[in-house]
């Protein structure tokens, strides 16, 4: 069964800061290289080439969402983690970006579903008040309890 991913970042300077210039000079490349990934089906895009520009909370324009749905965990786990240039975006994610508790949430979906930023936000906001379980969960919880998903 296909999963959907969400994860938030506020930044800690404003978006159009200079210093935000890294992050968005790798953003295109590091898409284009999840779109090339095995196990890559769907993800948010706004009116650019990114969803950097879609109101995740209103009033909130330093908050940006990445969306997407991928054929199973393995494959998003993949990209997240082995893939260098998304690698090397990830390790410099205390520069731009303030944390944010829980940041990221993983959830099945059906053949074909295509999540919302509004569906993503209520798994973000289940993850804070319930913790992981089957209905949403994170890497490492998946990791822990993978079992829990056989025959789906």
């Amino acid at each position: 069964m296909p999963i959907a991913q969400i994860n938030i970042a506020r930044f800690v300077r404003a978006k159009d800061d200079p210093a935000n210039a890294a992050f968005f000079e790798a953003l295109d490349h590091v898409n284009a290289m999840a779109e090339a990934s095995d196990g890559f089906i769907w993800r948010l895009i706004g009116d650019g080439n990114d969803a950097t520009d879609l109101e995740v909370l209103p009033g909130d324009p330093d908050l940006i969402v990445n969306l997407s749905v991928w054929r199973d965990v393995p494959a998003l786990e993949a990209f997240a983690y082995r893939q260098a240039d998304h690698r090397a975006v990830l390790a410099r994610r205390r520069e731009w970006f303030a944390p944010i508790e829980p940041a990221f949430a993983l959830w099945s979906v059906d053949e074909g579903h295509v999540p919302t930023i509004g569906e993503g936000m209520a798994k973000l906001d289940e993850l804070a008040c319930n913790g992981p379980g089957k209905a949403v969960f994170t890497f490492g919880w998946y990791r822990q309890n993978r079992s829990v998903f056989e025959g789906d």
